[in-house]
C-alpha cells in the first residue's frame, strides 16, 4: 500500500469458510489492535460474509515501513472457534520528503594562488525516501555567470572544485547557491560562502606624477623634486609599503596622506660645481613574507646658478717695467677663472 493513499480507502480481504451451518457459521471478524486499518464485515448476495480492510489513518513509509496484524475470523458457537490469518502490509515510498541539506550555509576560505582542480567543498544532503525518491543529484542555483565561471560541482557527490583562478584584488568573496534535487523532482537549497584570502601576489607600483628633472643648485631646503604615488594592491601586512631611497642624493623621502610621497631637497643645499646631476632609485617594499618590491628610477639635473665669483690666478702680480717700453706694449697678462657655466661662467675683465 502506497503511504499516500487516502485514508477511507478499503482493501478486500477475502472470505473465511466454516463448514458449520446456523449459528455456529461464521459470524464476523477482528483485527489486532493497531492504529491505522480497522475491519468492516461485509456481505455478499450469496449469503457469506467477507472482511474490508479499511484505512483510518495516514500511512508514513518513513516512520513504519511494514505491519503484520492478526486477521481473526470468529463462529456463533458456544464456546466459539476461531481461524486467523497473517496480514504483512508493506508501505511502498512516495516522494513526500524533499533533500535536507547537512547545514543550511556553509563558509569556506580559499587562497587566492588555490590550483585549478582544487576540492572547495563536499556539500551533503540525504533524503528520507527510498529508490528513485532518494536518489539526490546536485547543482547550482541561479548566480552570475561570472561565478559559474569559477566553480563547478559533481552531480553525483556534491564535490564543488574550483575551475577559474581566483583574484582577491577582484572579487574578495563569492556565494554558491546550492541545489539538491532528488529523483521525484523536491529540491532543496543551501548557500556556500567562499572567502578568498590574499596573498603576497602583488608588487607595490610607483608612480610619478610630478617630476622636476632640472633643478637650480640655489633652491631653498625643502624644495619638493619629485611627487610620486606608491599603491599596493594586496590587502593587510601585504599592502602595506615602506620607502626608501638609495643614490647619492642630498635629498630625502617624506611620505604624505593618501599614500603619497615628497621628495625633497634636504638641509645640504645643492652644488653643481660638486655634481651635475643625481641618480636615485626609489624602492617601495610591502609588508609579505617573502617580500615584494617596486622600483623606480629619478633623474636629477642640477642647473646653474651665479654662485662662484671669478678668481684670478694670482691674487697679486708684480710687474717691472724700463721706463722707455712703447706705448701699447703688453705689460702683464691676468687670468681669472669662474666655476659657474654659460653666462654665468664667462668673464670679463676691467
Amino acid at each position: 500500500i502506497n503511504e499516500f493513499t487516502s485514508p477511507g480507502t478499503r482493501f478486500t480481504m477475502g472470505t473465511a469458510e466454516d463448514a458449520d451451518v446456523g449459528s455456529n457459521s461464521l459470524q464476523g471478524y477482528e483485527l489486532e489492535a493497531n492504529e491505522y486499518f480497522t475491519v468492516e464485515v461485509k456481505e455478499s448476495q450469496d449469503g457469506s460474509k467477507f472482511a474490508e480492510l479499511v484505512l483510518r489513518r495516514a500511512l508514513d513509509r518513513e516512520t513504519e515501513q511494514s505491519l503484520r496484524l492478526v486477521l481473526t475470523a470468529l463462529d456463533g458457537g458456544d464456546p466459539p472457534r476461531t481461524g486467523t490469518a497473517q496480514l504483512y502490509i508493506n508501505v511502498s515510498d512516495a516522494n513526500d520528503n524533499p533533500p535536507v541539506f547537512a547545514q543550511d550555509r556553509y563558509h569556506i576560505s580559499l587562497r587566492e594562488d588555490a590550483p585549478l582542480g582544487s576540492v572547495v567543498l563536499n556539500v551533503t544532503a540525504s533524503d528520507a525516501d527510498v529508490g528513485t525518491n532518494a536518489r539526490i543529484t546536485y547543482g547550482f542555483g541561479k548566480m552570475p555567470i561570472k561565478v559559474l565561471q569559477k566553480f563547478v560541482v559533481d552531480a553525483e557527490n556534491g564535490v564543488i572544485t574550483l575551475k577559474g583562478a581566483l583574484d582577491f584584488e577582484d572579487t574578495r568573496g563569492y556565494v554558491l547557491l546550492m541545489e539538491a534535487r532528488d529523483g521525484g523532482g523536491l529540491v532543496a537549497h543551501c548557500k556556500v560562502e567562499v572567502e578568498v584570502l590574499d596573498v603576497n601576489d602583488n608588487p607595490p607600483e610607483v608612480t610619478l606624477t610630478s617630476v622636476s628633472n632640472q633643478v637650480p643648485e640655489d633652491v631653498p631646503t625643502g624644495t619638493v623634486v619629485a611627487l610620486l604615488k606608491v599603491r599596493d594592491r594586496d590587502s593587510g601586512e601585504n599592502g602595506q609599503v615602506s620607502c626608501e631611497l638609495s643614490g647619492e642624493a642630498p635629498l630625502s623621502i617624506v611620505p604624505s596622506s593618501g599614500g603619497s610621497y615628497k621628495v625633497l631637497v634636504l638641509a645640504k643645499a645643492l652644488d653643481r660645481e660638486e655634481a651635475a646631476f643625481h641618480e636615485l632609485v626609489l624602492r617601495a617594499i610591502d609588508g609579505g613574507d617573502p617580500a615584494r618590491t617596486g622600483t623606480a628610477r629619478i633623474r636629477v639635473t642640477v642647473l646653474d646658478a651665479n654662485d662662484n665669483a671669478p678668481v684670478f690666478s694670482q691674487a697679486e702680480y708684480t710687474v717691472r717695467v724700463p721706463e722707455d717700453v712703447p706705448v701699447g706694449s703688453t705689460l702683464v697678462t691676468v687670468t681669472a677663472t669662474d666655476a659657474d657655466e654659460g653666462l654665468n661662467g664667462q668673464v670679463k675683465y676691467s
